[in-house]
């Protein structure tokens, strides 16, 4: 008998259960382990806290990580693991390696800066208050990057495990992770679908199928319920109203993915004469960066994208288009006046320059802030979304005259039947379905959904569980 059939493989829910942040999912085969992604927890500061416990991994027996893509919360963990020792192998698909390779450089850049800002100021509860990782630890995390391109199946370190990425749209680089392993007579199969993308939907190709699995993990953050149809009329709209007043329309935004659909929009409406031309400034370096990378990569564009590249213009800038890149490049913004359009980070208004802007506008009644994606519990965003009349920033109160909208039908993650669409791919159903990546509600939405559908076995794990495959 093959020493293989003997070892356990068993999957511990690190993060994303229960929730939508913190994605971190611990794949135990034998005496080796694999994380599949590596993420921040955000929101609630109860959640926040797990970021700065002891890594609940144990890094001398990691063998690997898997990224699924780009987006903090399925990888701004890393530079703290390699911080507390990691020194292993980081697979993740090209276009993820170049993201992040400007995006965790960002955010460690920003931790440092809000940690010297909280000392500058004294109104950190810690002396002295610290980041979580350096753009050291951040550019040694970038040097394990070992990019593995969509459905090349690649031996992993340890004997009898592979890996295979397949796009799933969501944004530039996501991919869905199925990892085989050899168990003696047979194999097996884990698949993360990661945070699954829209069909239909501009700049990226759709999602594409994952035919099988014996075991899978699936996202669940809108999983109760569908996107309302394309939202560039609504958009069109709230730029009209913010035109005709001379006022300010701040947007904040994911700098990946929601920042260059929302840029690719305002063009669209702007060629087809449903909006006058608006000034339009996007104050993110790393939404910046991350727009330079999107261009680059052609073969993740759907058709109506590489058409209009191939007309040699930028699909990701509109007519009057300003960056802002500096400090003092931001802080010049202070003094614009309107009309025109803000894109800046961070997009639940959690941290980055548009807490500044906040600051400043959020007591004009003539400014407009427009959230266009999910505002996960405990957020600035949904504090604002729910009619709060002031919030604290950087020690300060600041009242809140300005108009709060949002808009939903910009989200990258799919919906129910979108999710349920993508499962349909699969040629058998899998022993076992985990949902994960959702509030509670929404989770427990898609998993009835799922089961009294397709009838397939499914569970909803706790954080911190763990169980047993094969």
């Amino acid at each position: 008998m093959s020493k293989r059939i003997t070892e356990r493989l068993s999957l511990q829910f690190l993060g994303a259960a229960g929730g939508v942040t913190g994605s971190k999912f611990l794949v135990t085969f034998g005496a080796q382990q694999i994380l599949v992604d590596c993420g921040l927890f955000q929101g609630l500061k109860e959640l926040r806290l797990r970021n700065w416990s002891p890594p609940p991994i144990d890094v001398e027996k990691l063998s690997s990580i898997v990224l699924t893509h780009a987006h903090i919360d399925h990888s701004g963990y890393l530079p703290r693991l390699v911080a507390q020792g990691y020194s292993g192998p980081v697979y993740a698909t090209p276009a993820t390696c170049d993201l992040l390779k400007v995006m965790l450089l960002d955010a460690a850049y920003l931790q440092e800066e809000e940690a010297r800002y909280a000392n500058k100021k004294g109104y950190s509860k810690h002396k002295p208050a610290l980041p979580l990782y350096t753009v050291e630890d951040a550019t040694r995390a970038l040097r394990l990057l070992r990019p593995t391109k969509n459905r090349e199946e690649v031996q992993m370190p340890r004997d009898g495990m592979w890996l295979r990425f397949t796009r799933v749209g969501h944004i530039l680089g996501a991919a869905a992770a199925r990892i085989g392993y050899d168990m003696g007579s047979h194999k097996k199969y884990l698949v993360d679908s990661g945070d699954l993308g829209r069909y239909r939907r501009p700049i990226l190709k759709d999602p594409d199928s994952v035919t099988g699995g014996d075991w899978l993990m699936v996202e669940s953050t809108y999983g109760d319920r569908l996107h309302p149809p394309a939202p560039e009329g609504e958009l069109a709209q709230i730029i009209a109203e913010v035109m005709d007043e001379s006022g300010c329309l701040i947007i904040p935004s994911f700098a990946i993915g929601r920042t260059q659909e929302l840029i690719y929009t305002i063009r669209k409406l702007e060629d087809e004469n449903k909006i006058p031309s608006v000034p339009l400034h996007v104050d993110s370096p790393m939404g910046i960066n991350a727009t330079e990378i999107y261009c680059n990569h052609t073969e993740e564009h759907d058709l109506d994208m590489q058409l209009l590249a191939d007309e040699e213009r930028c699909p990701l800038r509109s007519q009057q288009f300003f960056i802002h890149r500096t400090q003092e490049e931001s802080k010049a913004i202070n003094n614009l006046k309107g009309p025109f359009v803000l894109i800046t980070s961070s997009g639940m208004a959690t941290g980055g320059r548009v807490l500044h802007h906040l600051r400043q506008r959020l007591p004009d009644p003539k400014t407009t802030v427009l959230f266009v994606g999910y505002q996960a519990e405990g957020t600035r965003g949904q504090v604002l979304q729910q009619g709060a009349k002031e919030v604290k920033m950087f020690g300060q109160v600041v009242s809140v005259r300005a108009k709060i909208k949002t808009i939903d039908g910009f989200s990258a993650h799919a919906d129910q039947a979108e999710i349920m669409r993508w499962l349909r791919g699969f040629e058998e159903a899998p022993r076992k379905t985990y949902v994960v990546h959702g509030e509670p509600k929404a989770s427990a939405a898609l998993a009835q959904h799922i089961s009294e559908t397709l009838n397939w076995k499914v569970e909803i794990p706790k954080y911190g569980e763990k169980v047993t495959l094969g």
